[in-house]
């Protein structure tokens, strides 16, 4: 592994008197003695250099915008030369948004602690998103994320368990008091970009979302620890939109919103864009969200979400495993969905699927765009302390169907109300099969025992391999 010659973290620079031609600096770097180390990457960088070595002040109060633009500016001259990364090492490091570039890995050392600034004059104004149509928090414009890109391709942002840290409280006291006038950043958040992984961080109290690939592809999500209060307004974890063939594995979240969300884009908006997610594979997700979904497919689906497959996954104290959320006006697809492997503790609903999510971006929508949910596969499910095993809402002239559920166990809560049933049922239909409690009469019981679908093939994302990658310390 080359080092480039501000790898350190200082530089000595002692100027020499030329005979002809005025002065020569001549630099001497000298070493901060930074250890060696290996990590986990899709690719290795040729170059690297630390933080630090651009002016960077870990003290948690000093800004370091500057710094962080300056270090990735200079980086990327690299991009075609085996590429390069950049050192966070242990301290608190202040900053604004910053850009990433391609060919890059933004490796975090353990006890490295990236902190949110909290003035809004560091995060820059982005336009409203095109398959969305305005901001979630306000109509107009977005801030930028803190770490954000666009257009980039080979992407890595990982670390040995380093923290970024959104500070995200005041962002939702705005939110919630309704002083913001433009929609709250994302702590991640890449575009039009290929070839992404994201792992081996802790990611706290984001201002919203805190992972937000969008019109993305082969993308790996592995190893996170990410962590929000479970008030905490729309602090989801890992949302994939209009993205594909996407490996989320491995991860441990507790949200005040859906653990993973997948989205594709909003009513009218996202319909004219078009970009599925599609080709997601998630599994070993660990949950707590006590008002929302463990794994969430919509609100906002509006391009499609097909081909979603979720194994070994649990929640605890949660309020629904994975659910549907569609309404007229979405348009689209939610089809080919297939889990297996639900290990749930403390449920308000293990089944919930809804077609009157009714939030709308504007009166713009076209309430004959309905959308098509078909291909729904559960399987091999255990769930304990559960108010209601199913509410499966689907749409008036427009049934949800394919719905198919096998070798499931419901025990339900002993505080719940013996007058309500277990299952509600409206505008779906299907099958189910060892299902206990027994499910309502639109899914009814197969006599010949049934297993619901699940692939035996492999998404292409599966098949990337991590190689092994190093940063060693040297010195000129």
């Amino acid at each position: 592994m080359e080092s480039l010659t501000f790898q350190n973290s200082y530089i000595i620079c002692v100027i020499s008197v030329a005979v002809i031609l005025g002065s020569l600096a001549e630099c001497r770097v000298q070493t901060s003695k930074l250890a060696s180390f290996d990590y986990p990457a899709i690719n290795c960088r040729k170059h690297s250099a630390v933080l630090t070595d651009f002016g960077a002040v870990g003290d948690g109060k000093t800004s370091n915008t500057k710094a962080f633009n300056s270090a990735i500016s200079k980086l990327s001259q690299y991009s075609n030369d085996g590429g390069a990364q950049l050192i966070v090492p242990p301290g608190k490091w202040l900053t604004g948004s910053f850009n990433l570039t391609s060919h890059f890995t933004l490796f975090l050392q353990k006890d490295a602690v990236i902190l949110a600034s909290q003035d809004e004059s560091e995060w820059p104004q982005l336009p409203i998103l095109p398959s969305y149509g305005r901001g979630r928090d306000a109509p107009k414009g977005r801030y930028s994320s803190l770490i954000f890109g666009t257009n980039l391709t080979d992407v890595i942002i990982t670390g040995n368990n380093g923290t970024i840290d959104g500070q995200g409280s005041s962002w939702w006291k705005k939110f919630k008091s309704g002083e913001l006038k433009l929609t709250r950043p994302y702590m991640i958040e890449l575009m039009y970009s290929d070839q992404i992984q994201i792992s081996h961080l802790t990611l706290i109290n984001s201002p919203t979302w805190f992972v937000h690939p969008i019109y993305s592809s082969n993308i790996i999500v592995n190893g996170l620890t990410i962590l929000a209060p479970v008030d905490s307004p729309n602090t989801d974890g890992i949302n994939p939109d209009s993205s594909t063939n996407v490996r989320i594995e491995d991860n441990y979240i507790v949200s005040g919103d859906d653990c993973i969300a997948i989205k594709s884009g909003w009513d009218e908006y996202g319909i004219k864009v078009g970009k599925p997610s599609q080709h997601i594979i998630i599994r070993r997700l660990t949950c707590i969200s006590p008002d929302s979904a463990m794994i969430a497919l919509g609100s906002e689906m509006s391009g499609g979400i097909q081909d979603v497959r979720a194994e070994d996954i649990t929640a605890i104290t949660t309020e629904s495993a994975v659910r549907i959320k569609s309404a007229i006006g979405r348009g689209a697809f939610v089809k080919d969905i297939f889990v297996k492997g639900m290990n749930l503790n403390t449920m308000k609903y293990v089944f919930w699927m809804t077609g009157t999510y009714g939030d709308h971006p504007d009166k713009g929508f076209d309430p004959r765009a309905l959308p098509k949910v078909s291909g729904i596969n559960y399987r091999d499910v255990t769930a304990k302390n559960v108010t209601f095993a199913g509410k499966l809402e689907g749409i008036s002239n427009d049934p949800f169907t394919g719905i198919c559920v096998s070798n499931v166990t419901i025990e339900m809560s002993e505080q719940r109300s013996k007058k309500k049933l277990p299952w509600n049922c409206t505008d779906v239909a299907g099958v189910s099969s060892n299902v206990s409690p027994q499910p309502c009469e639109l899914l009814p019981v197969k006599k010949d025992k049934l297993d619901c679908a699940y692939p035996t093939d492999k998404l292409p994302i599966e098949n990337v391999q991590f190689k092994s990658c190093s940063f060693k310390s040297s010195a000129f």
